[in-house]
């Protein structure tokens, strides 16, 4: 059930036999998600960190207009509030973008995992390390990039970080949201974010059908996104 946490953690070093049996002894029960629904609630104050399984989900934030921004992608194999085992109360929510299903791994199995398994210990904290990274390079884009830019960068994370857990399909990846959604995630007006789509369809570097993204043309797509995946520590070495 979680060989994509496996598949995650173990791009950054080798994760034994003994490090996937304590991650599995972590986890206390799963559940099923509905698309909108939150698998986590700003302001709660979790005992379990949700490791997600299959779907997509999004990390958010509300202003008192109602306005939304997304401040990141989760796919499977992350845990998506890794970070709240220590910070105890969630200042953001985690929406489900897609059906999702997802396993709990409970806090103080997880605290004995820090005081048992060191390498692991470092591979979790890692984790968190690369959700920040991540956070960084959308800042970036969101204050930086032209939307153009923006959304070239996004589809090349996506694609890296669901490649790395064997959830592409050659050269394409199913992204499940609308473009209300996307929007969200730009920080644009729906009628911006159809100019934008449309433009990086007009210079052939991607296509997007029926919730599916193929990339045409990846060095392209890298050069008008300026894509360095550095911030995403895949390089399995130790650590």
């Amino acid at each position: 059930m979680l060989e994509s946490l496996y598949l995650q953690l173990g791009q950054h070093d080798t994760l034994s036999d003994e490090e996937k049996a304590l991650l599995a002894e972590t986890v206390c029960f799963g559940r099923e998600f509905e698309k909108g629904q939150d698998l986590v609630k700003a302001g709660s104050r979790p005992t379990h960190s949700t490791m997600l399984l299959d779907g997509l989900a999004a990390r958010y934030k509300v202003l008192e207009d109602g306005g939304r921004q997304f401040t990141s992608l989760q796919v499977p194999g992350d845990f998506v509030d890794l970070h709240a085992f220590l910070l105890k109360t969630m200042d953001h929510g985690i929406v489900a973008l897609s059906p999702c299903r997802v396993m709990f791994a409970d806090h103080n199995k997880l605290k004995a995992i820090t005081e048992q398994a060191p390498h692991l210990t470092r591979l979790l904290w890692l984790d968190t390390l690369v959700d920040g990274a991540i956070h960084r390079e959308w800042i970036v884009a969101m204050g930086r990039r032209s939307k153009t830019s923006h959304l070239a960068h996004l589809m090349c994370e996506l694609f890296v970080r669901l490649q790395a857990v064997k959830r592409t399909n050659g050269m394409s990846f199913h992204l499940p949201l609308s473009q209300a959604e996307m929007a969200d995630v730009l920080g644009l007006s729906v009628v911006h974010m159809n100019r934008v789509i449309g433009g990086l369809k007009k210079i052939k570097v991607i296509t997007w059908t029926n919730h599916v993204v193929t990339i045409l043309d990846w060095d392209q797509l890298a050069r008008v996104a300026e894509f360095d995946p550095t911030y995403l520590s895949m390089n399995n070495e130790p650590r």
